[in-house]
């Protein structure tokens, strides 16, 4: 009895090790942080709707600094030792580059109006990598010694939310290798951070990914938004995960539902963006008996806007 008692627990463990190996990681992308970017001069401004913003300029950063692939590479290996899968920056960015030779010539069939959108979200959307690895760093000269100070911090690509960080100064070292110093640094809270990124997905594999509704209408659409919104609330209750949104704010002619947790894959298994899981609401306005032309447009992965009366 005791040997069977014996081997059917074995049993268990071994089955909770399997299904423990085989659970579902997050997608990861290392990028440098704005402060790296703009301490070291990899910034570029740009006409957002007619506000000046300031961005990271990734192609310059991986063209010309051979620090930067070589710290990036070494954290890409940690975590791959991890079994976490990645998205190489340098990989997307190339990418990027076919595409905004088609975004270029792209225009509003409507208005004539071009592309705009912020070069970090172009990343992001393209990458479609669930967290995001921002990391600052800088290099301690001490005698023939070095070390290295780094912050390292886990972001939601869909909310931007820190969900993990790790901060810490590596001991001295004879080394000169700029990923041998990164590694020695980072060593002591790697298990730690990458259990929260881990804990952080598994918690949006659960309850569902946040994500952001905002309804606008246009000028001459004649219909009662805050009437309508009890009836969009019905629908974010039958369609995310067990209910889970907040009615952030609504008056006639705008409303926000925040804190909305979609699922992370279709019915396909296949990663969804909230463009996706509006795209439901989208039709659902536009087919009877509501009947309202809506256009619905993004910003980054995380953000939708449906805008009712008109495309």
């Amino acid at each position: 009895m005791g040997n069977t008692n014996f081997i059917l627990r074995s049993c268990i463990f071994l089955l909770v090790i399997s299904l423990h190996g085989q659970a579902k990681k997050p997608t990861l992308m290392v990028v440098p942080s704005d402060a790296w970017c703009n301490k070291n001069g990899y910034m570029i401004e740009f006409d957002n709707q007619g506000i000046t913003t300031k961005v990271p300029d990734y192609t310059k950063a991986v063209q010309e600094n051979t620090d930067l692939l070589l710290v990036i590479s070494k954290l890409n290996g940690l975590m791959a030792e991890r079994e976490f899968p990645l998205k190489n920056l340098e990989t997307v960015l190339k990418g990027l580059t076919n595409d905004r030779g088609l975004n270029a010539v792209r225009t509003s069939r409507d208005t004539g109006a071009s592309i705009s959108e912020s070069p970090v979200d172009q990343i992001i959307k393209t990458a479609r990598a669930d967290i995001i690895l921002q990391l600052t760093w800088t290099v301690n000269t001490m005698g023939p010694k070095k070390s290295i100070t780094y912050n390292l911090q886990g972001l939601d690509s869909y909310t931007y939310k820190q969900i993990a960080t790790a901060v810490g100064t590596g001991a001295p070292s004879f080394s000169v290798e700029l990923p041998v110093l990164l590694e020695e640094a980072v060593a002591e809270n790697m298990e730690d951070f990458t259990y929260t990124l881990q804990e952080h997905f598994d918690d949006m594999f659960e309850k569902g990914r946040e994500v952001t509704l905002q309804i606008l209408t246009w000028d001459d659409w004649d219909g009662d938004l805050d009437e309508l919104t009890f009836e969009i609330e019905d629908w974010l209750d039958a369609n995310t995960i067990e209910g889970r949104f907040s009615t952030a704010d609504v008056t006639d002619s705008y409303a926000l539902f925040d804190q909305v947790r979609m699922p992370l894959f279709n019915e396909r298994g296949r990663a969804m963006a909230a463009r996706n899981f509006f795209r439901g609401l989208s039709k659902t306005l536009n087919a009877p008996p509501h009947n309202i032309p809506n256009k619905l447009t993004t910003e980054g992965l995380g953000k939708v806007t449906l805008i009712l009366g008109g495309k």
